[in-house]
């Protein structure tokens, strides 16, 4: 068997570990360096806990152009804008990249600019790569050179709204989504927001209405086919590791009720298999998808009983290391190698 041979640059995150949980297991992929500016010298068994046995792959401190020498694919698993100057060292060579920041994921510099840092290192590859959401886009992922995985909040958020957006439902209107996330979120780095003493038994909202997903989130509705939206987004820092629950209200679109909406989503989701559109009466969770690359979506209406007002709430949960990063990339990765986005991803998880 022909391996793709695989370097990861920035090892030492919770997506960094995702992203080895799931290749050092494939026979399919040789994994040729991993590199870091943290724990140079170190197994990343002795940096990821759930690696034991794996004590010959050493983090080193190397070059990015020599991490990606020989390499058909570099994942980039820094924070932005040490992600763009790095990928810039890579441009030139004949490797895939799949880059799990946000320095590549918007079209617009302006919108960078206002949610992310006050210059981009590279503006001119804003709109160069893929935005590499399988339900989205899986088929210019499939030839892509570079690709820009999702951020967690808006994984979970679009993968809500996409049917609407594709049936042509989601035109003139306002979406209000509250989204509850683990600490894992934050990074692997301690913060006085991710302290377990303070979050453990608490819930808080930050960023509200101004989180960087925001335009990431309204750029890829609109790819899908929503126009004239706009979103008010409230994240909630939740007292658990992993998994998001998103709930997105908006106005119910003309001339649709529930069954027909839950049809609409059942079929967009059909050949989607680790998308599961939850049976009537019954709500997406964090627990049934967390640990998993699943996602579970559910949908509730009400008319108001005073104003007739129809509202639709969209609710949505996925694991915010796995669909919410890591997994997604190594979606993207299989389209590109010729395989299903699935592969290797389509185990059960854990429950409770």
């Amino acid at each position: 068997m022909t391996k793709t041979r695989v370097s990861i640059i920035g090892g030492a995150g919770y997506g960094a570990s995702e992203l080895l949980r799931h290749l050092v297991v494939r026979d399919d992929v040789e994994l040729l360096r991993v590199s870091s500016k943290d724990y140079i010298g170190q197994s990343v068994s002795s940096v990821h806990r759930n690696l034991t046995g794996f004590d010959d792959i050493i983090i080193e401190d190397i070059p990015p152009r020599e991490c990606a020498a020989g390499a058909d694919f570099v994942f980039l698993g820094m924070p932005h804008i040490i992600t763009a100057k790095v990928a810039m060292e890579l441009f030139d060579l004949d490797v895939r990249i799949i880059d799990l920041s946000g320095d590549f994921r918007l079209s617009s510099l302006d919108d960078y600019v206002r949610d992310y840092a006050p210059s981009h290192p590279c503006p001119e590859r804003l709109g160069t790569f893929v935005y590499g959401m399988p339900e989205l886009n899986a088929a210019a992922t499939r030839t892509a050179q570079h690709v820009a995985s999702p951020g967690c909040f808006a994984t979970s958020i679009v993968l809500g709204m996409l049917p609407l957006a594709a049936a042509g439902l989601l035109k003139n209107t306002n979406i209000r989504t509250v989204a509850m996330t683990g600490s894992s979120g934050s990074g692997v780095r301690p913060q006085a927001g991710t302290h377990h003493a303070t979050r453990v038994n608490n819930l808080k909202s930050y960023k509200a209405l101004h989180h960087q997903h925001r335009a990431e989130i309204l750029q890829a509705v609109g790819v899908a086919g929503a126009e004239n939206v706009s979103l008010d987004f409230v994240p909630v820092s939740a007292p658990l590791a992993r998994g998001i629950l998103a709930v997105s209200q908006l106005d119910t679109p003309d001339g649709m009720n529930l069954d027909q909406l839950q049809e609409l989503y059942e079929n967009y989701y059909a050949e989607h298999t680790l998308t599961t559109v939850m049976r009537p009466g019954t709500t997406a969770e964090v627990a049934a998808v967390s640990g998993t690359a699943r996602t579970e979506i559910s949908l509730a209406a009400r008319e108001d009983e005073l104003t007739g007002k129809k509202t639709l709430a969209v609710s949505s949960a996925i694991d915010n290391l796995i669909k919410g990063g890591a997994g997604q990339a190594i979606q993207s990765f299989n389209l590109m190698t010729g395989r299903s986005a699935n592969y290797g991803l389509d185990r059960p998880g854990m429950w409770p």
